[in-house]
């Protein structure tokens, strides 16, 4: 989408402003948000960038006659502030866990008789109630039964139209047959003869069917209601082709249209019991629910199964990361060339998203990019999402860091990247950041852990070395990773902002990112990252250990390390690591990238 200007936003909120009286609006609230909650939306859904031309992925936009504000978290606010900057938003700076301050904003502000409105379509069901409540007990109306943006947005975007289609053996190591068996076995373990899913991972993983109406993830509209027989998957009309819908037929799959999700609801037998998951299912998808039909609430069940790799998925995600790995080698053998060659073209950091994609296109099995590459040069890479665009972006020349975050969508797996390297010259203050971070990588991977550990438990593992010199980073240290799915998935959650919940146990054959950061806006910013695997490691007398396999191959730029930093044990798992990354990329590779690889993973 583009970005509109300061002058465009403004005439877009005074448009705004006028529906807002026209309805007797005394509050508008736009969630950075579609039906199915998803993380990264369709086009028709970016409301709240349309309206501010704030682009980070999370926010929430409320507007008032006299107020406008964006509530998002650290990850964003630098972003914020520049996007921002003109055009009267507020950027509402969200502290650690309290994601839902806006509301609490709301209820001090909003005056008894007044009215608070929101897209039901697009408000998560959890959200929803909480705010009911904080708005009931000052006597404000909050109306959710319709979509003002459509009386202000005249080029709104239709509904993506891109095919669906199947992920296939050996990729997909187990049927959708017998998903539909393992996962009518969990609703009956729960009470439930019915089950709806409006999460569009969910749907993909459960039917084993990948699409592309949501930028970076192959994921496609839809709902699915899984009856005690037969399920229904609810997609707009032309997007299953009739050879898939047989297919899906023989396995006891029927497909029906987008919009007659809400009806098949609404006619569901009075005596019915449906599993539902508040946190993801929108309030107004739940208006569907008839009241007499008794609503059990408890987390997907595919969410917990998805997120647990089979032994299949893993060694498809190992040769995956084999070949990405590879890639990135002749990627950072192209830069490091480049940035060497005086005679050179200006190097800026949009060539890094072009060249660090098309060295992926390459391999087999690529498919995308698994999000925006994040290419910061200096300053810029303390900007946590930063993101170069032909309007703003910088020249890498002279002296400084380097932070690209990237990922890539392969069939058999999504990767997930971040890595910082020198360009020039670098100073003893670039070394000790960033052989701190990399201290904090090497705790928790080499961390070991009682099966069922709370995953927000382990953060403070990678924090540590960053805490004990005073340093800190306002973003989480990982989130799980899908299987050609999301690149973020839950339940777990290695975060200091996320509840430790029984859900986010970690438990074998889950995929998660190790990330910790630091960040010296106006100066650099540092993250190293890698994925890695849970594996058993063991049992004692107090019960089953897992401890993490790294899954990224890739070397760590140790030009950026002050050696002096690390202990014996540090150097170790970085010179045990490089082996391993040589050993398995060595195949992979020939000429300049090979050599590069050899130099980069020589022993400290």
């Amino acid at each position: 989408m583009h970005i509109p200007e300061t002058s465009h936003v403004v005439e877009r909120l005074a448009l705004l402003r006028a529906a807002m009286r026209q309805q007797q609006i005394d509050a508008l609230i736009v969630p950075s948000a579609d039906p199915h909650l998803s993380e990264y939306l369709p086009a028709r859904w970016q409301g709240r960038e349309w309206l501010s031309g704030f682009t980070g992925s999370v926010g929430t936009f409320i507007i008032t006659p006299e107020f406008a504000g964006i509530w998002t978290d650290a990850r964003y606010w630098t972003q914020a502030e520049q996007q921002l900057a003109g055009t009267g938003i507020a950027l509402m700076k969200l502290t650690s866990g309290a994601s839902v301050q806006y509301v609490d904003w709301l209820a001090a502000t909003m005056k008894s008789g007044q009215t608070a409105a929101v897209d039901g379509a697009v408000l998560g069901l959890s959200i929803a109630r909480l705010l009911e409540t904080a708005l009931r007990a000052k006597n404000v109306t909050l109306r959710s039964d319709f979509d003002l943006l459509d009386q202000v947005w005249a080029d709104r975007p239709a509904l993506p139209a891109a095919p669906v289609y199947e992920h296939l053996p050996p990729f997909a190591s187990q049927t959708r047959a017998e998903k539909l068996v393992n996962l009518r076995k969990t609703m009956r373990q729960l009470g439930a003869q019915r089950h709806l899913i409006s999460t569009l991972d969910d749907i993909a993983y459960l039917f084993n069917l990948r699409g592309a109406d949501v930028n970076y993830n192959p994921i496609f509209l839809s709902h699915a209601l899984i009856g005690p027989d037969r399920a229904t998957l609810f997609v707009a009309d032309g997007k299953v082709s009739p050879a898939l819908s047989a297919t899906l037929a023989e396995d006891g799959v029927d497909v029906a249209p987008y919009q007659s999700a809400a009806a098949a609801l609404a006619a569901l037998p009075a005596d019915s019991t449906l599993l539902i998951d508040p946190r993801r299912l929108t309030y107004g998808t739940r208006q569907w629910i008839p009241a007499t039909v008794r609503v059990i609430e408890a987390i997907n069940p595919t969410t917990f199964a998805k997120s647990k790799k089979s032994d299949g998925d893993a060694a498809h995600v190992r040769a995956t990361m084999e070949q990405d790995g590879a890639a990135l080698c002749e990627f950072f053998t192209w830069l490091e060339q480049t940035l060497a060659d005086p005679q050179r073209p200006a190097l800026t950091e949009l060539a890094i998203d072009r060249e660090i994609t098309a060295a992926r296109a390459r391999r087999p099995g690529f498919v995308s990019p698994s999000f925006s590459t994040i290419a910061g040069f200096r300053s810029n890479g303390a900007i946590m999402h930063y993101r170069a665009t032909e309007a703003q972006h910088s020249v890498i020349e002279g002296d400084g860091l380097l932070l690209i975050d990237s990922g890539g969508q392969y069939l058999g797996g999504t990767t997930d990247i971040t890595r910082v390297v020198g360009v020039g010259a670098l100073t003893a203050e670039h070394r000790r950041d960033f052989t701190l971070v990399l201290k904090g990588v090497i705790a928790l991977s080499s961390a070991r852990f009682p099966r069922g550990t709370k995953s927000p438990m382990l953060d403070a593992i990678a924090r540590a070395p960053l805490w004990a010199e005073g340093l800190d980073f306002g973003h989480g240290t990982g989130h799980g990773v899908g299987y050609f799915l999301n690149v973020h998935e839950g339940p777990q959650s290695i975060s200091q902002s996320a509840m430790p919940e029984p859900h986010t146990a970690m438990e074998p054959g889950m995929i998660t990112s190790i990330e910790p950061g630091l960040y010296r806006p106006g100066k650099w910013g540092i993250r190293i990252e890698n994925l890695v695997l849970n594996r058993p490691a063991g049992q004692t007398e107090f019960g089953e250990f897992l401890d993490f396999e790294t899954l990224t191959l890739c070397p760590i730029d140790t030009r950026c390390i002050e050696s002096s930093l690390l202990r014996d044990d540090e150097k170790r798992w970085l010179n045990d690591y490089h082996a391993t990354v040589r050993q398995r990329l060595r195949p992979l590779l020939s000429g300049a990238a090979l050599a590069w690889l050899q130099t980069r993973t020589e022993a400290l």
